[in-house]
């Protein structure tokens, strides 16, 4: 079964997200942000998910980190959550 390591920011709005994603595009440090404005609780470790397994995330969030690029940033990736920045770290 494949697993992946990724790391995210969760907001509530996509303007909010883009706001973001314009910061880390400009060099913004992705883990100090995650602490600043994510709503879910890894943003405490700087939005770090650990490892998890294909299917163990929610469909647009699995798809996103099991097809998209390492270590760029994805997004704004709509969820029932909220938006997703995401930063896939590593794919085995």
């Amino acid at each position: 079964m494949p697993t992946a390591s990724a790391c995210h920011i969760l907001v509530k709005t996509k303007a909010e997200a883009s706001l973001i994603k314009e910061k880390l595009d400009k060099g913004g440090d992705f883990h100090k942000l995650a602490k600043q404005h994510s709503t879910c609780p890894s943003g405490k470790k700087g939005g770090d998910l650990g490892e998890f397994r294909k299917g163990e995330m929610v469909p647009a969030f699995d798809k996103a980190v099991f097809n998209g690029p390492l270590l760029k940033i994805q997004g704004p990736i709509k969820t029932q959550f909220g938006f997703h920045l995401i930063k896939v770290l590593y794919r085995n």
